[in-house]
Order: structure tokens, then sequence, then C-alpha cells
């Protein structure tokens, strides 16, 4: 398949794949239980921090999370007592432990009170580095930079040091990237969509490398931007767009997956 011919391809699946049936057995259906800005962005944080392993799993898991914070989040990091942190010490994700969580919970709570929240904070750091993989290593940094236990950061990533971070890139698509389809919601103004990065995962992976667009056979932060350079010149104002077409032929299982 041609260039122009895999670009027409992919349009028409992209096209195909957003849509709000997406959102019914996808991990973004959590945040969009909620309407206020920092409910859905807390709720997309914590939700794509443990968005690894059974779609249903991580469905399941961030509904309890978002039930034991009164399905209030904000409200809940601005006014929780240490009495309503009980009920958090029993929670497990893979190897997302309460202790992982209770510092999580912690971090952003301070995040919200002293240094404007998500947004912010990686507004802040986009701007300094024009690079999101830059400012998702800088974000790391300063999450940790509290008292925590050493096993806590293996949670969020670093691409710096060759993580692709398909949690964290898939967390800045819902709230950057907006369309007509609202299945991502566009909340954040200030950083354009053009400089996301796709959400490289199995799936995604294994339909790019069939697809031609991706030789490296690792996952790591080298196949994510060799990957992004053919995205880019598909659609260099929204080329995640195609994550949508790339996971979509994936877990359908109609390309990339034997």
């Amino acid at each position: 398949m041609n260039k122009n011919n895999l670009k027409s391809f992919l349009d028409e699946k992209a096209e195909h794949y957003e849509c709000l049936d997406f959102i019914e057995d996808d991990p973004i259906q959590i945040p969009h239980l909620f309407i206020k800005k920092e409910d859905i962005e807390i709720a997309g944080f914590l939700t794509s921090i443990i968005a690894w392993g059974q779609r249903k799993t991580i469905i399941n898991n961030a509904k309890k999370l978002m039930l034991w914070m009164d399905n209030d989040p904000h409200n809940f990091l601005l006014h929780h007592e240490d009495s309503d942190l009980k009920q958090f010490t029993s929670f497990v994700h893979r190897t997302f432990n309460a202790d992982d969580l209770l510092y999580f919970i912690y971090r952003l709570s301070k995040m919200y009170k002293e240094e404007g929240g998500l947004e912010d904070v990686f507004t802040r750091l986009y701007t300094e580095s024009e690079s999101l993989q830059v400012a998702i290593a800088s974000f790391k940094e300063i999450f940790f930079n509290d008292e925590h236990l050493q096993r806590s950061e293996k949670h969020l990533p670093n691409p710096i040091k060759g993580s692709s971070a398909k949690r964290m890139n898939m967390f800045l698509r819902w709230m950057v990237r907006s369309d007509e389809k609202e299945v991502d919601f566009g909340l954040w103004k200030n950083i354009p969509i053009s400089a996301l990065y796709l959400p490289l995962d199995v799936h995604t992976g294994n339909v790019s490398r069939e697809l031609g667009l991706l030789s490296r056979k690792q996952n790591d932060s080298k196949a994510l931007e060799e990957v992004m350079i053919q995205l880019r010149k598909f659609d260099s104002v929204d080329p995640v767009k195609y994550d949508f077409a790339l996971f979509g032929m994936g877990v359908n299982k109609e390309v990339g997956e034997e």
C-alpha cells in the first residue's frame, strides 16, 4: 500500500472508530462521568495511571476509586480528612497498591491546593520545553519531590530514559485533543493538539508494524518517535487521531494481531 492509499485507509479507520460507542468499552468512560473540568482531569489522570491490563478490570477499579472519592474527586482532594483515606488502604491494581495510591492522592491534593492543578503544571512544563515528552519527564520529577516510597516512581514514565509513556500520552490526548465526535475532551487549550504523541501499546505497535509505519521491535521512546514521524506526515495538525484507527484495528484483530 503506497503512502497516499495508507493515509486514506487510516483516515477512514480513524473516522470509523472515533465515535461515542468507543467510550462504552474504554477507560475514557470514567472521566466522561463528570462535567466539572477539575473532576474530569483528576478522574482521567487516576484512570490513566492504572490503565494497563484488562480494560474491564481497569474500568471497575477506576469506578471504585471515584466512589471512594464520593464521585466528587476535586472536592475530595481539597477537603478530605485522614479518616476518609481508610478505605483506600485496601486498593490494589496489579502492581499499583495502596501505598502508591495514597501518595498519589496526597500529591494531587497538594497540586490542586498550591500549584494550580494538573493543567497549570503541564502547560507550564510544555511551554518551557516545547516538548510534551520532556514535559512528561519533568512532571515525574515534580510529582515525586515530596517524601515517597521509591517503588511508587515506576507508575509515572520518563520518556527521556526510554519509556513510550503510553498511559500519560493517553491522558494528555484526552485532555488536549478535541473534535466533533466528543470522545476526547479538549479541556486544555494552551497545549497544541499537534504536540500530542500516540499512546503506543501492544495494539498500536503491532498494527503500526504491520502497516509499515514502524520497524523498531520494542515499544519504547525511539519507536514512538519513529511512528510519530509518519503520523505527522499524514496529519500535522492532529496526528494522534490515528490512535483510534491503530488501536481499533488492533483490539478488533483486523490487522497486526495474529
